[in-house]
């Protein structure tokens, strides 16, 4: 089976990260692989060792996701495409979902799975509106998959518990990042991804103008949370706290 899987550089969450009058100032230079992306990648690879096939990862961006990508081949992917930018600006995931959707149009596919949003922006829908455009069937929020009669078989997590859908494929799946722990690549894989495929693909080879390109959602500027209020404690009796807590929501805070 060929499995594709997209994945996305993004900031360290774990970087110190600040805002200065409206602005996000991030330390740009921890870059790291989407962790619901290196999910998917490790999912990919389980189900190529068990049923056979090949792992191909996908990114877009500028230059220096190279790093990112070489991250996913010393995870045991097979080869890798890098559509290349010439900007460091993040599209939304609309612009996202073209871009892939004109890589994938010709391609021959089993799967194509992603993380289910990005730790950047946690906006979870560039899987989605990639189904949408290439006209799969697909299912989000997958924590567990499998192959069954060349059916990708998928646990997902939905609001009111879990759920088993068949998809036919081809097909695609948005994937948690509770769904495995991700390998750690080991020495060997990191000096065998060196010698592994990448092609680098530019976005007039697939018959986008960049300078066309534009994000549909603009994010106006940044804050921090407001500081939350000091609860309120309640003493005494177990009847009469619940008293005084019944009458303040329905009085003070007018919630029942």
């Amino acid at each position: 089976m060929k499995f594709y899987v997209c994945i996305k550089q993004v900031p360290d969450v774990n970087a110190p990260i600040q805002i200065k009058e409206g602005e996000l100032i991030q330390d740009t230079s921890r870059m790291i692989l989407n962790a619901y992306d290196a999910s998917a990648v490790e999912e990919a690879l389980v189900l190529a060792e068990q049923h056979g096939g090949e792992v191909e990862v996908v990114s877009v961006g500028p230059s220096k996701v190279s790093e990112t990508i070489r991250k996913a081949l010393a995870m045991g992917a097979d080869k890798a495409v890098h559509i290349q930018t010439s900007s460091d600006d993040e599209y939304d995931s609309a612009t996202y979902a073209d871009i892939l959707a004109a890589y994938f149009k010709d391609k021959e596919y089993d799967v194509i799975s992603c993380g289910k949003q990005s730790q950047d922006t946690d906006a979870g829908l560039a899987g989605s509106m990639l189904a949408e455009k290439l006209d799969l069937p697909y299912a989000t929020n997958a924590v567990g998959l499998d192959i069954e009669d060349q059916k990708l078989v998928v646990k997902r997590q939905g609001d009111a518990g879990q759920e088993i859908i068949g998809l036919p494929t081809p097909c695609l799946v948005t994937c948690s990042n509770d769904m495995n722990d991700p390998r750690i690549p080991s020495l060997k894989g990191i000096m065998q991804s060196k010698k592994k495929p990448l092609e680098t693909v530019e976005l007039s080879e697939l018959g986008i103008d960049e300078s066309n390109l534009s994000s549909k959602t603009h994010v106006t500027g940044y804050q921090e949370k407001p500081e939350r209020e000091a609860g309120k404690k309640y003493e005494g009796e177990p009847e009469e706290i619940a008293k005084q807590v019944a009458k303040l929501l329905d009085e003070e805070e007018n919630v029942i």
